[in-house]
């Protein structure tokens, strides 16, 4: 894809619209933090105490969910969510089952279902839930930094602020999703946040990089001038964009549509972060810098800088 031709004055104008783009990202944030406040987040066995079955079967039992349930509630073992695959069965349940519970899941389920089935379960208590909610909000905030740290040493500390909200604009568009939509929180959607934001970062570097590139031999004496140096690199840099969020995007439907059952929501994770990732580069990051650098006071006789 080639976008780098044809009349400017006929080209969209990323940095005039940009009000409508920063109005509609307001909006759903602000749809987002009444979700979770409403609803909150939907955790599953790995952020709050309980236990998770994996059962891997030996023949197709995706038709006799309603079966399964039924035995479960009839063994007296609770109503635990259920995801039924192929080959693999997923139950999670709020409660530690005990060994004896264990032990009578494990024989009526061989009795009823499949003896040759293989049957995992693994415990998460309170206190393990707590450290892991911990530790994965500390490996978020400390990726956070880093990005910080390094993009205001790289460029300067406007690209680093337009680059940290756009990256949280990106995770909170994600957690919000899942939040609305009721989807299980675990440990891969802790990985799938953490994958969002390098993705992010680095298309929105792409862009920054190529903004510097421009600013050092454009000439900007307005804040026309300014806006025009932006509107270009987005356009130059806008088929880099565009062919890379469209070649991970068909490797992560791959994984959603032909992946195993504990990958599906990680997938479903990175589409969203890839759509988002793809909106903010292109439509929050650059015009939000383009405000920061307005408020700039340039030394007098001289062009716009583009360091601090």
């Amino acid at each position: 894809m080639n976008f780098n031709k044809g009349d400017n004055s006929t080209r969209f104008n990323f940095v005039a619209k940009s009000r409508h783009f920063f109005i509609f990202s307001i909006v759903i944030t602000i749809l987002g933090v009444l979700s979770l406040a409403i609803f909150g987040l939907n955790y599953g066995v790995d952020f709050k105490s309980g236990s998770s079955v994996d059962i891997v079967v030996t023949k197709d039992l995706s038709g006799k969910k309603a079966e399964i349930e039924k035995f479960i509630a009839d063994s007296g073992l609770g109503a635990p969510a259920t995801t039924i695959g192929a080959d693999r069965i997923t139950l999670r349940f709020d409660n530690v089952l005990s060994d004896v519970e264990e032990h009578k899941l494990k024989d009526g389920f061989a009795a009823s279902f499949d003896k040759d089935a293989s049957m995992e379960v693994y415990i998460v208590d309170v206190e393990i839930a707590r450290e892991l909610q911990f530790n994965a909000l500390k490996a978020i905030l400390i990726a956070s930094l880093g990005i910080i740290i390094y993009v205001s040493i790289r460029f300067e500390w406007r690209f680093a602020i337009a680059a940290i909200v756009a990256l949280l604009h990106d995770a909170f568009i994600v957690i919000s999703l899942f939040s609305i939509l009721r989807l299980e929180v675990n440990l891969p959607f802790i990985v799938a946040i953490l994958t969002i934001i390098g993705y992010s970062i680095n298309d929105t570097i792409v862009i920054f990089d190529r903004i510097r590139e421009n600013m050092r031999f454009a000439k900007v004496k307005t804040a026309a001038d300014l806006a025009k140096v932006v509107n270009d690199s987005v356009w130059q840099t806008l088929s880099r964009s565009i062919n890379t969020v469209l070649t991970v995007v068909v490797t992560a439907l791959c994984l959603f549509l032909f992946g195993g059952e504990s990958i599906k929501l990680f997938a479903l994770a990175i589409l969203f972060g890839l759509a988002s990732g793809a909106y903010s580069s292109i439509f929050i990051a650059s015009p939000l810098w383009l405000l920061l650098k307005r408020g700039q006071k340039p030394k007098q006789g001289s062009k716009v800088s583009t360091t601090s």
